[in-house]
């Protein structure tokens, strides 16, 4: 198939590229700008809300996957809002002209506050302007891509974990302090459990999704298991030989995270079961 992945410069776009470059895909990356892509991609670069037709430009793509976000750890930018028109927009254009399927990439803080096990049904509630405008994006995809006869999977992530400095994570930021020499790293209580998975895990996955046309709808792409973050962050110290210690308590536990929260994996573990990795 050929794949148009959008916002395939960031953090995770030029992994989930390089997943799907593997799984012998034609893929065409486009961002602001394509210095980060695998070369064995096509890569454009430019704005997406800016181009009239992109399914004649970007050479009749067979499935969008959306990962184009900006802000995405600041969760009350206003960008989010504002930028909500502009993704929509795009994606309807895709959906006019012949895209056979949409693939998007979601966040579990769609939910909101929520103890236990996310499941596709889960009510979501969301607390934060991301979450919001995340929310409404699916939303509004799922009734276009009913309308329009389109298959549609929304990726919900989770908790990513990677040693690169790009990104914004606490990971990535942990690393940055390591290297530029900090001795202690401030945190929080460290008691919240979350679902976390692997930066190159969790990239697989999306692209097994990608090229998946039997599991459809909301697919959570975790490790559907909670564990706390004080011990995945100790246990990533570690695992890098990083000599950077944490500071306990320096920052309050934010109001909005539940003390305990993960994914349920039944239908990723089905894609890839279909798709011969398992």
């Amino acid at each position: 198939m050929k794949i148009l992945i959008t916002g395939a410069n960031g953090y995770i776009g030029t992994g989930v590229v390089k997943a799907l470059l593997t799984l012998k895909q034609d893929v065409v990356a486009t961002d602001f700008n394509t210095d980060g892509i695998d070369e064995r991609a096509k890569a454009i670069a430019g704005n997406l809300f800016e181009i009239e037709n992109p399914y004649e430009y970007f050479g009749k793509p067979d499935v969008v996957l959306h990962l184009a976000w900006r802000n995405g750890f600041v969760h009350n930018s206003e960008t989010h809002l504002g930028d909500l028109p502009n993704h929509f927009t795009f994606l309807s254009k895709m959906a006019e002209s012949g895209v056979k399927k949409i693939v998007a990439l979601g966040s579990m803080h769609e939910i909101g506050f929520w103890e236990g096990r996310i499941k596709e049904n889960t009510p979501c509630n969301p607390m934060s302007l991301y979450g919001i405008s995340k929310n409404s994006l699916r939303e509004s995809l799922d009734l276009l891509c009913n309308q329009k006869n389109i298959l549609f999977q929304w990726i919900r992530g989770y908790y990513i974990v990677g040693n690169s400095e790009k990104g914004a994570s606490i990971f990535s930021k942990i690393t940055s302090a390591e290297k530029e020499g900090k001795t202690e790293f401030p945190f929080t209580t460290g008691k919240n459990q979350y679902d976390f998975i692997d930066y190159d895990e969790f990239c697989n996955q999306i692209a097994n999704v990608a090229i998946n046309n039997d599991v459809t709808g909301i697919i959570n792409c975790c490790s559907g298991e909670p564990e706390s973050l004080a011990s995945r962050v100790e246990r990533f110290i570690k695992d890098n030989n990083y000599s950077i210690k944490l500071k306990y308590g320096a920052f309050p536990d934010r109001p909005y995270d539940s003390l305990a929260v993960w994914g349920d994996n039944a239908k990723i573990q089905e894609i890839l079961k279909q798709n011969g990795v398992l």
